[in-house]
């Protein structure tokens, strides 16, 4: 498992924003959750990741009140989630999966009615909207209909309406979600912009995404954290990929690899007719098999035109770990 345990203990003498600690949820006999533990520092925008089913919407709803949890904990600047349910959603705001919109009402009517309900004072609704409406660049489509508006704007307005009140902490789930390369961009910047005054837990399976907007990664499978670093500590961790060039008969090479201990798996990536040919060799995981395969090679009498490791993506990483989770059950 990918986990920082230096990265977690360093924070365990200042007061996170956010601590989940072993957060479980059984529907019937049905585990959706089990025993989930993260923590939020103040100000940190992290990645909620896991792929559909994993249990990222249901550890969401329950940190923001909506389900009860069937045992565990969840504290929101100090306060736990269950038992003081209606002050934390006075801290929160959340932006569910698909956003909760009028769509016969206008911009700025919605943002007035989502104000009274979040309880803001009349005095400061007008300013309050003003400031959202501004924040989220909505000021072109203030009095249209929001059945009438793009995707993209829709999405503005969701994040609009739950940072009304100016909340302390922000859940975003799949804010992206179904949006233009464009859009993608002009919502990701919005929130980059909260980092360091708004704590944030961003659900996506966008992986790009997460490694742009977020400082830290937690990954979600089958109910329980599988990992948990920084999106560069993960992708940085294991080199396990040498790409390699040589200039020798293609069958020679591959059976020449394979035979070396640490080699994992050979493939081809081109072959030219004068027997050079590119490779790629993954290496058993702890293992670093480059001065072997050089060796091999030297001594096969083999040219080696090229040699370097292959970074793997968050998007290898994160399919690692599921299928590592599935092959464990």
């Amino acid at each position: 498992m990918y986990y920082v345990k230096g990265l977690y203990n360093s924070c365990l003498y200042s007061e996170p924003m956010i601590e989940v600690d072993r957060l479980t949820k059984y529907f019937g006999p049905v585990p959706a959750v089990v025993d989930v533990s993260f923590r939020v520092e103040k100000g940190e925008i992290i990645g909620f990741l896991g792929p559909n089913g994993a249990g990222k919407t249901t550890t969401l709803r329950m940190l923001n009140g909506f389900f009860p949890p069937t045992s565990g904990s969840a504290r929101i600047n100090g306060l736990d989630v269950f038992d003081r349910s209606l002050d934390i959603r006075n801290r929160l705001g959340y932006l569910p999966e698909h956003v909760p919109l009028y769509k016969e009402m206008r911009t700025e009517a919605y943002l007035r009615f989502v104000a009274e309900v979040k309880g803001v004072p009349a005095g400061r609704r007008n300013s309050e909207v003003d400031r959202v409406t501004e924040q989220c660049g909505l000021q072109s489509v203030r009095k249209k209909f929001l059945g009438k508006m793009s995707k993209g704007f829709q999405q503005r307005v969701g994040i609009a309406q739950a940072i009304l009140n100016d909340p302390d902490v922000l859940i975003l789930d799949e804010p992206t979600i179904g949006l233009d390369p464009k859009q993608m961009i002009e919502i990701r910047e919005l929130i980059k912009g909260f980092a360091g005054h708004k704590t944030v837990i961003l659900s996506s399976h966008i992986l790009p995404e997460v490694s742009m907007i977020c400082k830290r990664v937690v990954i979600i499978n089958e109910g329980r954290i599988v990992a948990e670093d920084t999106p560069e500590g993960l992708t940085g961790k294991d080199k396990t990929k040498v790409v390699l060039e040589i200039k020798a008969p293609q069958a020679e090479v591959q059976a020449n690899l394979r035979a070396l201990p640490g080699v994992a798996a050979v493939s081809v990536e081109a072959q030219s007719g004068d027997h050079t040919g590119r490779y790629v060799v993954e290496m058993v995981q702890g293992k670093d098999v480059r001065d072997a395969i050089a060796q091999s090679i030297v001594a096969a009498g083999w040219s080696l035109l090229e040699m370097h490791t292959l970074r793997l993506s968050l998007e290898d990483i994160f399919i690692r770990l599921v299928t590592e989770e599935q092959v464990r059950e």
